[in-house]
């Protein structure tokens, strides 16, 4: 019998190097983890079996069995389920096909605190085995084959694959470690799968103990076996019997988070459509939020039966960090995902289901909300432009940095601002900028300070193209206040002021083809000029998105406004040398770039100008 022997990925090693050291506190999660593959190779196989029954016609009864030797010192967890072929075993055992995957180990500190936590996020699941075991050894079958394949690894730089005999589906045998004699204990091991997996719709069958507890205890010899979980879908229980702690270890199965969830939503329908719907929001974002191209999506079942994992038709794209599982009553068990995206009832769940996601979203408080906030609230601002149906509901959950606001933190609603919003006000003032600290320094902000009036500060890459589908709430249109003319007193321009401007033209004649108008500024205080963009202009944060991605972005000029107060425009406009007024205005052109946050078309010119004033100044 031929014994081949591979190398783990490099990824791989890592992942198990970390498994061995960084969670060693809270080691017994490997028996959840173990438990839900043996439970999703049962729901795999239970599917097929709905178009093939030979499949199951040598073990038609689902269970996972758990074993163990005191005296061997061995644990072993096995099922009946999909099981393996060679092929997929060194697949599966020997890489890590997960995306996000490179992120994930760059972001690790050596900090085992801290690393042990990303790799909740991660996921720990098969590799969490060598955190109790010195060998672990893999036997599998799978179903509608006749060879079987054994797998072993020390957890080290390789593992060995051979033929073996096998049954249907996979039996995982661990050899435990001098400290984790525990696990090979019938009181430990039941305890472990009644806190994590009591949850799993397959029984878990362990052997039964020959003090009275089992059915056939009088007679030891005879390897009675009990059930030691509900064995019930927990979905399908009323809410009223779940415990908050089922919920969290039934995400934990369905996410293969680490972490308890942040909120979850369980609701049943009756009526024209039965399904049942059990939601979860994450406490932290993947590894792979940003790539829409991922698999994501809930469970979905169909008469209690596993149908697939990450239908993503039964939620929109930007709440693809939800969890959970979908059990309808009124689609075929034969169902596909081409069939799944032409259902209308499927459509119907679908929006149901956004529907109390963001219910579940809105009811969080304090905290919690602002935890989910900072996690997903860039991905949530994608509803906007693809959930017309929701836009008012996920308007109310947006949270934005403000002027009223010291910190970093984004924890300004919509509401918010309009409960404080003076008397008379009757728009919605917002910034949009790069980061935080360029718009609190914005020059655009002078004039609502003066006056008290709150702005909201936006700052991420979204924002441009996000308030692009934002045009009023409750009422109060939204104004970028880098756009346009300001008017803050509804009074227009006033009568005696000439759009034929003496200082204004001469400006113009000197920058010329550079901007679009130059003309004296409602909006400035303090300083002596800035840049503002037409209404319909694309801005910076927009521009260089839409030259990320290779589209070709329109020309576009701004408009050139000073503050006919300030004492360098004061000193502007009595300058006779054309040459030195030239060289000022380009100057405060380039200023008001660099207040934009632009990067100057020729940065040289701007220094030899500067440091020629300043000779003069010092001369």
């Amino acid at each position: 019998m031929t014994i081949e022997t591979r190398g783990f990925q490099t990824e791989a090693r890592q992942l198990l190097h970390l498994m061995i050291h960084s969670l060693y506190s809270n080691r017994e999660i490997f028996l959840r983890e173990l438990i839900s593959n043996a439970s999703d190779a049962i729901d795999k196989l239970r599917f097929e079996s709905l178009t093939d029954d030979t499949l199951i016609a040598d073990d038609p009864e689902f269970r996972i069995r758990i074993e163990f030797d005191a005296d061997a010192k061995t644990l072993a967890i096995a099922d009946n389920g999909i099981g393996m072929t060679r092929a997929e075993v060194t697949e599966q055992l020997g890489t890590i096909a997960k995306s996000g995957t490179a992120e994930f180990f760059e972001r690790l500190t050596g900090d085992q605190r801290q690393d042990a936590q990303l790799i909740g996020q991660f996921g720990v699941g098969f590799y969490s085995a060598f955190m109790v075991a010195d060998e672990v050894e893999v036997v599998t079958r799978k179903a509608g084959t006749d060879e079987g394949t054994c797998w072993k690894s020390k957890g080290e730089d390789e593992f060995t694959i051979e033929a073996a005999e096998a049954d249907r589906g996979t039996r995982v045998v661990l050899h435990l470690k001098p400290d984790a004699q525990e696990f090979a204990e019938s009181f430990r091991l039941k305890t472990v799968v009644r806190k994590y997996s009591d949850h799993i719709g397959v029984p878990v069958v362990m052997p039964a103990d020959s003090d009275g507890e089992g059915e056939d205890a009088e007679d030891a010899e005879a390897a009675a076996e009990e059930v030691i979980n509900s064995a019930t879908a927990l979905w399908t229980r009323s809410r009223s019997e779940i415990k908050d702690d089922e919920y969290k270890e039934l995400y934990k199965h369905v996410s293969h988070d680490f972490e308890d969830p942040l909120a979850w939503s369980h609701n049943r329908v009756e009526g024209r459509l039965e399904y049942t719907s059990l939601v979860f929001v994450p406490r932290r974002a993947p590894f792979d939020l940003w790539n829409r191209e991922s698999p994501r999506g809930v469970k979905l079942y169909v008469q209690r039966v596993f149908i697939m994992d990450d239908a993503e038709q039964f939620l929109p794209l930007y709440l693809r960090f939800v969890r959970g599982i979908v059990d309808s009553n009124d689609l075929p068990l034969n169902v596909s995902r081409e069939i799944l995206q032409e259902d209308p009832a499927v459509a119907t769940i679908r929006n149901a289901l956004a529907k109390r996601v963001l219910d579940t979203l809105s009811r969080l408080k304090g905290d919690d909300y602002d935890a989910f906030w900072d996690e997903f609230g860039q991905v949530l601002k994608e509803g906007i432009a693809e959930d017309f149906a929701n836009r008012e509901s996920i308007m109310k959950l947006l949270r934005f940095s403000s002027t009223e606001q010291d910190g970093e933190e984004q924890r300004t609603s919509f509401s918010d601002y309009v409960a404080r919003m003076q008397e008379g006000q009757d728009r919605i003032y917002y910034l949009i900028a790069d980061n935080l600290s360029a718009a609190r320094q914005s020059p655009h902000l002078e004039v609502f300070r003066q006056r008290g009036i709150e702005v909201l500060l936006l700052t991420e890459r979204i924002d441009e193209w996000f308030m692009t589908f934002v045009n009023e709430f409750d009422g109060k249109a939204l104004q970028d206040v880098t756009r346009g003319e300001l008017d803050l007193d509804g009074e227009g321009k006033p009568e005696d002021e000439s759009d034929e401007d003496a200082l204004a033209k001469r400006i113009k004649d000197v920058l010329e083809s550079r901007v679009e108008s130059v003309r004296r500024s409602t909006r400035l205080t303090d300083s002596p000029a800035c840049l503002v963009l037409g209404e319909h202009d694309i801005g910076a944060q927009m521009r260089r998105l839409m030259e990320a991605s290779g589209q070709s972005v329109p020309d576009s000029k701004p408009h050139f406004e000073f503050n006919p107060d300030h004492p360098l425009v004061l000193k502007l406009d009595s300058e006779a040398d054309e040459d030195r007024f030239g060289d000022l205005v380009k100057v405060l052109f380039d200023q008001a770039s660099l207040a934009e946050g632009q990067s100057l078309s020729d940065p040289g010119d701007y220094v030899r100008r500067v440091n020629s004033l300043l000779l003069e100044l010092l001369a």
